[in-house]
């Protein structure tokens, strides 16, 4: 089992030293431009990317005026709830990995929901005792977890803020009251068929006075969601673990169909949790990522394999590259999903997983074709006997990656889980529906207890994998994550080894073609792939079908000779910003 504590990280070597910056900018916005000059020595840089412009610019206003990388985080997690409701929430979860410049510990901050006091293994079997349809459960009242992000934060601001927390709403509150211009991306989420759109409140939100459905360009104001930001600024968390916005919360979930059994006392019982991040090496990197029930370890596992074929020496044209990345993803995805869930109920065997001996075994499994029967889970050092797990993971989330003044990074995935979370409103934001990321059947069919079942307390399994990169230094390299479900793990695969192995600016390596493999499935952005490979592949055993869901939504930078290069997923509408900010 991998420990917890309240405070602590694991100290790395090396100190970034980059003096604080004052509230003058100089703006050079190389966000996927290679040929923009390295800034002076002398004069610290910034760097923000998210899925959602608005939320880049809040971030960068933050860090401008003095704040560190908390304190943008903040800041960017309350417009991203207002202005990308899709993907997450001021009462949903996340993990945050976070690189502290003066000490160079890198410390995982734990946000995820939990399951309340009252929440049943059987919660989401139906009368038949068979597992009850995911659109019935994503509706319903049992599907919100205990929320975290808020708490997380909080948490992390007392720890590293520099700007007062009642200082840190001002643009989402601005933007609340205002309106903002509906995106093509959520206008393409308000009329997408999803079974969340069906939600009366969804219907209220996005309706215009004559009925119809909001679009592309049309304004969307907010003003329940900024009253309750100046409470939350005024109150601090407080105003949303107690007082009228918690009852109206629990009120909610204890609506119809399927009601649920959180509480007042279930929300002032959660606690964040601050973990020791998990650390392996890749090429010439230190990779950190979350322990569980965050999936990162698994993420590490894909990249042991990988080191263990010759895909740095192929590229992005080439089949048996993607072949090797496919069957390497369907190996680690075996293990995940046998064995992962929260660290406090189950035992993960991470040591074992990551073991070499254990890595090189599984990489030796890859064949000339697809493996058929798909490869089941190993047997790592450590491990107990665990159900197959059935669990779904909806795709309602998204990354942030933020550098300030000082080196201080944060790489942040935050999630409402599904798109629009259960389609419930309270105060103008969504409730998350993460209890749905729990297997809904408490064992497998031979009676065997799965890893991710449902327990009162219990966190969901994770494939949310907030990773910063260390050089041999101990200096912060790269950070990476992604939105996307379960297939997560695959679009940051994916893209580190575009960006590390293929030396592809970091832009270009996230707007590779995605490829999830997993099971005897194989999805993929066809039409993005060469011809060539598609029937290459095919011949291999790997036919690729076209994706399903919100897909990926990855930020990334790496960085190369002392320059940040920075990338955002360009099937959303983010931006990757560097600003040169002058010193004191």
């Amino acid at each position: 089992m991998i420990g917890m504590r309240r405070l602590g990280g694991r100290v790395l070597a090396g100190v970034l030293a980059l003096s604080l910056g004052s509230c003058s900018t100089t703006t050079q916005r190389a966000a996927i431009a290679p040929s923009v000059a390295a800034p002076a020595p002398e004069q610290p840089r910034i760097f923000v990317a998210a899925a959602n412009p608005l939320a880049v610019e809040t971030g960068l206003a933050t860090l401008r005026r003095g704040g560190s990388a908390i304190d943008a985080a903040i800041s960017m997690q309350a417009m991203l709830a207002l202005v990308e409701p899709q993907s997450s929430s001021v009462a949903g979860g996340s993990f945050m990995t976070y690189l502290d410049a003066a000490t160079g510990k890198i410390t995982v901050y734990d946000g995820r929901e939990e399951a309340p006091a009252g929440a049943d293994p059987g919660m989401f079997l139906g009368p038949d005792g068979k597992p009850m349809p995911f659109a019935q459960a994503v509706l319903s009242g049992r599907a919100t977890g205990v929320p975290g992000v808020l708490k997380m934060l909080a948490l992390a601001h007392d720890e590293h803020g520099k700007l007062l927390w009642k200082d840190l709403f001002g643009d989402a509150t601005k933007t609340a009251t205002d309106g903002f211009i509906v995106s093509p991306r959520l206008a393409h989420m308000i009329h997408g068929d999803f079974t969340e759109n069906s939600a009366p409140d969804v219907k209220r939100y996005f309706s215009k006075p004559d009925g119809t459905l909001l679009n592309a360009g049309d304004r969307l104001i907010n003003l329940p969601y900024a009253d309750f930001l100046r409470r939350l600024a005024a109150q601090g968390t407080d105003a949303l673990y107690t007082g009228p916005t918690a009852a109206k919360l629990i009120a909610r979930t204890h609506d119809g169909p399927l009601p649920g059994t959180m509480t007042l006392a279930d929300l002032a019982a959660y606690h964040p949790v601050e973990h020791e991040a998990i650390c392996r090496p890749y090429r010439v990197y230190q990779v950190c990522v979350p322990p569980p029930p965050s999936s990162g370890a698994a993420l590490l596992e894909l990249f042991g394999i990988l080191q263990h074929t010759d895909i740095a020496t192929r590229g992005p044209n080439d089949p048996q590259a993607w072949f090797e990345f496919a069957e390497a993803s369907r190996l680690m995805y075996a293990d995940r999903n046998r064995y992962f869930g929260d660290p406090k109920f189950v035992s993960v065997p991470v040591q074992g997983l990551l073991d070499p001996a254990y890595i090189a075994g599984r990489a030796k499994l890859i064949g000339a074709n697809a493996a058929v029967p798909p490869p089941e889970a190993g047997h790592p050092a450590g491990a107990q006997m665990a159900g197959l797990d059935h669990t779904i993971d909806p795709t309602g989330t998204s990354h942030i990656i933020i550098r300030d003044a000082a080196g201080n990074v944060v790489s942040m995935t935050t999630t409402v889980e599904s798109i629009f979370g259960t389609g419930r409103m309270v105060d103008g934001f969504f409730l998350n529906n993460q209890l749905t990321d729990f297997d809904f059947a408490p064992k497998d069919a031979q009676g065997r207890p799965v890893a991710n079942a449902v327990a009162p307390g219990k966190r969901p399994r994770s494939s949310m994998v907030p990773l910063i990169m260390l050089d041999k230094d101990g200096h912060f390299a790269g950070a990476l994550g992604s939105a996307g479900g379960s297939a997560i793990l695959a679009y940051v695969g994916k893209s580190m080894v575009g960006a590390v192995d293929w030396h592809l600016p970091m832009q270009d390596a996230i707007a590779l073609p995605n490829l999830i493999a997993m099971g005897p499935y194989f999805f993929g952005e066809v039409d993005k792939f060469p011809p060539d490979v598609v029937s290459a592949l095919a011949a291999r055993g790997i036919s690729l079908r076209p994706g399903q869901g919100e897909d990926s939504g990855i930020q990334g930078v790496i960085v190369r000779d002392g320059r940040f290069d920075g990338g955002y997923d360009p099937r959303r509408e983010g931006r990757a910003i560097t600003e040169t900010v002058a010193a004191h």
